[in-house]
């Protein structure tokens, strides 16, 4: 007889969850830390790969999978009403961030907070007018080298290079149809390749969490779960904010009930919380939208497969409080330009996340990067993105 086949060791760790490991991983990092002490520091080295692991994979995974993103839009099926499905999913998802920066500004999480003493140069903000400019890059390849400055520019550029590629593969001119669809392989391709090199970079982030809390927690004791707190509280409220009030205002001006259309929706809903996945809980959400709403099916299923993919309300919240959170860490004070280009970024990015594993923690890399706060604050928050 055969013997049972032997699992080893690491594949076991791959084959174990993912969020569960960072959980341990986090939570050992605060027993670490309280047990020994300052001299916790010795790990640093782990924090410190983990966090240029992140920086490598911020500019590819952007450039390439806003690409594709991009491309997937038929122009097509646009027409008046996609046009205004999607000018409405970015409305709100620019709303949701104006929350998230306005509650994030009025709770100061990151007052007081152990991150104060790590290195951060303050330089002398440009006017608003150059900032703008800035988003636009007069060399799309050089940005591409740039990481943080050139993180925003890549977006744009990334945006205008997929636009033009589905427009291209919807030519009525065979050639450029071939040529657009060839292209548009390459770059799915690509993409594909930056998401396994993402989850090879997630499966080291349970020993980076461990080592950027351990080091935190050795340093300055447990002070941060007070930063916890007032994250987690900050985005719970900005969340309310935004379906109690955003929400039930445009659903009264459409002459529906709130309360009436919660429970229609609560099975998708509950869903999401308990997959925390937009896309897995796409098949859901049609069938709430067929059997609950009687939505016409070729509305929806149009706007909720684009809604599942760029329409993130609740992670620019999240965000943004986190980014109000790194600044006020290193006692910096966000300026007007800083504040709009973390808004641009928070909802430009989410075009690209959404086959990202932990695609939030992606985003939280990009948007903080975007104006160079630290990236210490994505280990430290990985720990607490189960409850965000």
């Amino acid at each position: 007889m055969k013997g049972k086949k032997k699992t080893g060791i690491f594949r076991k760790y791959l084959d174990f969850p993912l969020i569960y490991k960072i959980a341990i991983g986090f939570l050992l990092g605060v027993v670490a830390g309280l047990t020994v002490g300052p001299s916790i520091s010795v790990v640093k080295p782990l924090g410190d790969l983990f966090l240029r692991l992140l920086r490598m994979i911020v500019m590819p995974l952007i450039f390439f999978t806003l690409v594709v993103g991009a491309s997937t839009i038929d122009p097509k099926k646009l027409g008046r009403i996609g046009g205004k499905v999607i000018a409405w999913y970015f409305a709100t998802s620019f709303i949701a961030a104006a929350i998230g920066i306005s509650i994030g500004l009025l709770v100061k999480p990151g007052i007081g907070h152990p991150l104060a003493e790590v290195e951060y140069t303050v330089t002398t903000p440009p006017p608003f007018i150059e900032t703008v400019l800035s988003w636009v890059p007069e060399n799309p390849f050089e940005a591409l080298t740039q990481f943080p400055e050139g993180v925003l520019p890549t977006i744009i550029f990334a945006l205008m290079f997929g636009i033009g590629l589905t427009y291209l593969r919807n030519s009525k001119i065979n050639r450029h149809r071939e040529s657009g669809d060839t292209l548009f392989k390459v770059f799915d391709a690509c993409a594909e390749i930056m998401y396994k090199i993402v989850r090879f970079v997630l499966e080291f982030a349970p020993f980076g969490v461990f080592a950027l809390i351990a080091i935190v927690i050795g340093e300055k004791g447990i002070s941060i779960f007070v930063s916890y707190g007032k994250i987690i509280g900050a985005t719970a409220v900005g969340t309310a904010i935004m379906i109690l009030g955003v929400y039930s205002a445009v659903l009264f001006a459409c002459g529906i009930n709130p309360l009436k259309f919660l429970r229609g929706g609560k099975e998708a809903m509950l869903t999401a919380f308990v997959t925390r996945s937009s896309s897995g809980t796409l098949p859901v959400t049609m069938k709430c939208a067929d059997e609950n709403f009687g939505v016409n099916r070729s509305a929806y299923s149009f706007s909720l497969p684009i809604g599942a993919t760029i329409n993130m309300d609740g992670t620019a919240i999240y965000m943004l409080v986190v980014a109000v959170f790194a600044a006020n860490a290193v006692g910096h004070v966000l300026t007007a330009s800083e504040i709009a280009t973390l808004i641009v970024v928070a909802v430009m990015s989410s075009l690209g996340v959404a086959g990202v594993p932990m695609g939030g923690l992606i985003m939280l890399t990009v948007t903080l990067g975007s104006i160079g706060l630290p990236l210490q604050v994505v280990g430290l928050i990985a720990g607490i993105d189960v409850i965000l």
